[in-house]
């Protein structure tokens, strides 16, 4: 699609803005225990009334798409509650998100979400379009907590375009830990998520339809080991805000490390911290970026 293309059929996708769609979903024991499993975290089993952990809400209000609904991609076909862009590659780029109580398994609870912006831009490797939605998850005791979710749709990289330059990774970790994005790893987070896109599990469509040298690693799941690290590393603190962005795709083919150190905040009431935390490759390149407030 040509940048042209893009600028007149910006003003369409425009009219999404302020859309809205409301869903509703009990915070159930089972996805909690398969995440914990999948991240090799040691949580106790679920319980009525324990605490689910943050970024929990990912495993709930699932697209649930009839299959007659699913665009080759394996997402569901476009057009619905987000515009219809017609770019064929489309990904998670960030998100910035605000806890305000833990989810409790056997709650039901509920999420609002409303497109706030659509924007497009001319990258090096072709047309981006932005699209921005913010989701309110509720539960009988009010806001849970407020997200602020970052989706991209680009171009297929053009014949010859040159690649982003990547960014070094930081290199005063405090803390650290090695993964190993084997095709089971990324196979359990689709089926926990309920998500059919094709880059995260089908080696073929990777390489030979998207040009991928291997299958992706979901961001989300990068998102996730970045919180689950920090947790790991400091079990009694309550995170409170986190936000992270996508920088550079990770791919099944390499081992990557996530890591995470302690900086002054100088603006953070009573005893709040902060943490940098961050994605690497296994050529040291920075893939996600990400910052941590907790109480």
């Amino acid at each position: 699609m040509q940048n042209s293309d893009i600028s007149s059929a910006l003003a369409e996708w425009r009219q999404w803005v302020g859309r809205s769609e409301q869903r509703s979903d009990f915070v159930t024991a089972a996805p909690l225990a398969g995440l914990s499993a999948t991240l090799d975290h040691d949580d106790p089993e679920p319980q009525p009334g324990s605490d689910a952990p943050p970024l929990a809400h990912w495993l709930y209000f699932l697209p649930q798409a009839p299959q007659r609904e699913i665009g080759d991609d394996g997402h569901p076909r476009r057009g619905g509650f987000l515009p219809p862009v017609p770019l064929p590659r489309r990904m998670w780029a960030g998100g910035r998100l605000q806890f305000h109580h833990p989810l409790r398994v056997g709650d039901e609870v509920t999420r609002h979400s409303r497109i706030v912006s659509v924007d497009a831009k001319a990258g090096r490797s072709g047309a981006l379009v932005f699209v921005t939605v913010r989701h309110e998850v509720s539960d009988a005791r009010g806001l849970a907590l407020s997200e602020e979710h970052d989706i991209v749709y680009r171009d297929a990289p053009l014949p010859g375009a040159p690649a982003p330059a990547p960014q070094a990774a930081p290199e005063d970790a405090q803390f650290s830990r090695e993964i190993v994005p084997d095709p089971v790893l990324l196979f359990r987070y689709s089926a926990l998520t309920f998500n059919g896109h094709r880059i995260h599990y089908d080696r073929r469509y990777c390489e030979q339809v998207e040009g991928y040298p291997g299958l992706i690693v979901h961001g989300p799941l990068i998102a996730t080991l970045l919180v689950d690290l920090l947790r790991r590393e400091r079990p009694t603190l309550r995170l409170q805000r986190f936000a992270f962005t996508a920088l550079r795709p990770t791919f099944d083919i390499h081992r990557f490390s996530v890591h995470g150190r302690e900086d002054p905040d100088p603006d953070a009431p009573g005893h709040g911290r902060r943490f940098r935390l961050w994605g690497r490759d296994h050529e040291g390149f920075l893939t996600m970026r990400a910052e941590a407030h907790t109480a």
